[in-house]
């Protein structure tokens, strides 16, 4: 995925891009730290809306991930952690290219051991509370800034930049 050739950096899309006021071109903010096996993905957004329950989550990357990208809103809330070692290994097993958790992950090793790109806001060691609650595939907004499903996500050590579906 972030290997090939066809790969365009985000400081790349910054550029060609810095003029757009369209609001189709839009870059996170940069609050995220690389904690998957890659750190170079991209792919077609899918989105879940979730605080302190994970269940969507789980349903997403159990499910075939296509080369998409799920993109997690969990409010920005560090007491509970969205993915753990056993969700990133699922998503890498189902063909998902990354996971951006606007919130907090575990299991900082097994991460770093799964083949997959995987950005979040901090750690912590505290799992979720699975009630079956959330929402998939929804528009979001991550600190102000919009993603919705089939946006196209890329991300590399410079940051996370978010544009329209590519053709």
């Amino acid at each position: 995925m972030s290997n090939d050739a066809t790969f365009t950096s985000t400081c790349d899309l910054c550029d060609q891009y810095k003029s757009d006021d369209s609001g189709a071109f839009r870059v996170l903010p940069p609050v995220y730290t690389d904690y998957g096996g890659r750190s170079r993905f991209h792919g077609l957004v899918s989105t879940v809306r979730c605080l302190e329950d994970n269940s969507r989550v789980k349903e997403a990357v159990n499910e075939p991930g296509l080369g998409r990208v799920l993109v997690v809103d969990g409010g920005g809330n560090l007491r509970r952690s969205l993915v753990g070692g056993l969700l990133a290994a699922a998503a890498a097993r189902n063909g998902w290219a990354g996971i951006v958790v606007h919130g907090a992950v575990r299991d900082k090793l097994e991460l770093q051991a799964c083949d997959l790109g995987l950005k979040a806001m901090a750690l912590t060691p505290m799992p979720t509370d699975r009630k079956d609650q959330g929402q998939r595939d929804v528009a979001i907004q991550l600190d102000g800034t919009w993603v919705r499903p089939g946006d196209w996500l890329v991300a590399d050590e410079d940051g996370i930049v978010i544009t329209l579906a590519k053709t």
